[in-house]
């Protein structure tokens, strides 16, 4: 039985992970992918812009070569993190379902223990686990939106963008209006790609960071690709079809217009999969970035006892937040068990 079972292992994961283990909470981290695994996912290359001490979880750790990190040192930091700590953290393994212990169909000789008041059975697909206290600290990205339309399930149409060289010479097309389509047009431009960006003119015009424009770092390069010639801009209405060899695209104005294409990266944002807290009876709202769980700010727990959320579960989904979000949430737990025993005494 474990105090916490934490899923995910990403910056909240493993904040959360590192105080439950300074708290000699018996705890074990469920990542589906890797460590780090929504750092894993940026671009190759990219200059990560947020401030060093936005991004460790102990001050001075971090010591990226400029002044700020690259996705490969951020990576780093954090998997070296996990290993010199000795953080108990199991990857490429998939949490398929928790449910209440109580639930669980036991056989009649472990079912006093598992059928204790308060505890849940983490099921994944390689194994259960039985845990007092359950964090979800679970990112999405591995949950894009659609634009739905005809075509979007062309090889050619990506969620993600990953690297530029593949598409050197060929005709690229990004649709989105942050910061991610935006680094994606950019480093495509910038490599040789014949690179459209598809984007609503509010948009592209909006300079207010706290609505999730493209920022002032990755905005001025574009503009200078522009002017370079070495991007296109189509003010959108909306995305029509995409065809082998084409897309066809509205305008703003509602012009009808076919561009020659061969690869689209559809970066219009994602969503966090909330199935898991909603099967447990986790209410929710709607946030800045779509749903999320109702949560107490002040430990991040929910509305199910034991059971709380951090990182793209809450509405701190920057890294800063993120980590805060996993050291308080791991604190709280803590907590309550020492009331618990306390109480038992």
């Amino acid at each position: 039985m474990f105090d916490l079972i934490i899923i995910g292992a990403g910056p909240a994961g493993i904040s959360a992970a590192f105080e439950a283990k300074k708290a000699g909470l018996d705890y074990v981290v469920i990542e589906k992918g890797l460590i780090g695994n929504t750092i894993y996912n940026y671009p190759v290359g990219l200059t990560v812009f947020s401030t060093v001490n936005e991004l460790e979880f102990n001050e001075g750790d971090l010591k990226p070569a400029r002044e700020k990190p690259t996705r490969e040192e951020l990576l780093s930091y954090y998997v070296r993190f996990v290993l010199d700590n000795e953080l108990e953290v199991r990857s490429e393994e998939t949490v398929l379902e928790v449910r209440p212990e109580e639930n669980h169909p036991a056989d009649e000789a472990s079912a006093p223990l598992l059928r204790k008041e308060g505890s849940f059975c983490v099921v994944t697909d390689k194994g259960e686990y039985a845990a007092r206290n359950v964090l979800f600290a679970i990112g999405a990205m591995d949950h894009p939106r659609r634009l739905n339309v005809p075509g979007e399930d062309l090889p050619k149409v990506h969620s993600h963008f990953r690297e530029t060289y593949p598409w050197v010479k060929k005709k690229a097309l990004v649709v989105g209006g942050g910061n991610s389509a935006g680094e994606a047009a950019l480093f495509l431009a910038q490599e040789g790609a014949e690179t459209t960006l598809a984007i609503f003119r509010e948009d592209w015009e909006n300079t207010d960071p706290k609505q999730g424009c493209i920022k002032y770092w990755v905005k001025q390069p574009l503009e200078e690709e522009l002017q370079e010639n070495c991007l296109k801009l189509f003010f959108l209405g909306k995305v029509v079809e995409i065809r082998e060899d084409a897309v066809l695209l509205e305008s703003e104005s509602g012009e009808r217009v076919e561009l020659e294409n061969d690869v689209v990266f559809a970066l219009i944002g994602s969503d966090a999969d909330l199935t898991l807290l909603r099967a447990l009876g986790v209410a929710t709202e709607t946030g800045k970035y779509g749903e999320v769980p109702i949560y107490d700010e002040r430990t991040f727990a929910t509305n199910v006892p034991s059971v709380y959320v951090a990182g793209h579960f809450t509405h701190h989904r920057h890294i800063k937040g993120a980590i805060d979000a996993g050291r308080i949430a791991a604190r709280s737990v803590a907590a309550s068990l020492r009331r618990m025993n306390a109480a038992a005494e």
